[in-house]
């Protein structure tokens, strides 16, 4: 998957859009067809941008998830994952080498945005 550079900016909902289109694009909608479908891989994909932005750990995402709506809205939530969902899910993404793209599209951005 190619990584086009857009215009960056420090936001954070922008940054959830962003990731949320690029996941959609380049990822299956979810990892198993017998998973319980809580998550699509291009939600659990941005949830993990977004912890890179903020450089906090799983259980700190988790908490900004559950006290900004508007990033909640932008991902379409409809509830917060537990941080050990986004853990497992950090785990296979690096296992099927997707994680590499977490990385590039924050290496792309200006260094002052991450």
């Amino acid at each position: 998957m190619v990584i086009s550079p857009r215009s960056m900016t420090k936001s954070p909902v922008a940054l959830a859009r962003e990731a949320l289109d690029l996941g959609q694009n380049g990822l299956p909608l979810y990892g198993s067809a017998r998973s319980r479908h809580d998550f699509t891989l291009a939600q659990l994909f941005a949830m993990l941008v977004l912890r890179q932005f903020f450089k906090t750990d799983y259980r700190g995402i988790v908490q900004l998830l559950e006290d900004l709506p508007r990033l909640r809205q932008t991902l379409s939530l409809k509830k917060v994952p537990h941080f050990t969902t986004l853990q497992k899910a950090q785990q296979r993404f690096e296992k099927r080498g997707f994680g590499r793209h977490c990385s590039t599209l924050l290496a792309s951005a200006p260094p002052n945005w991450v």
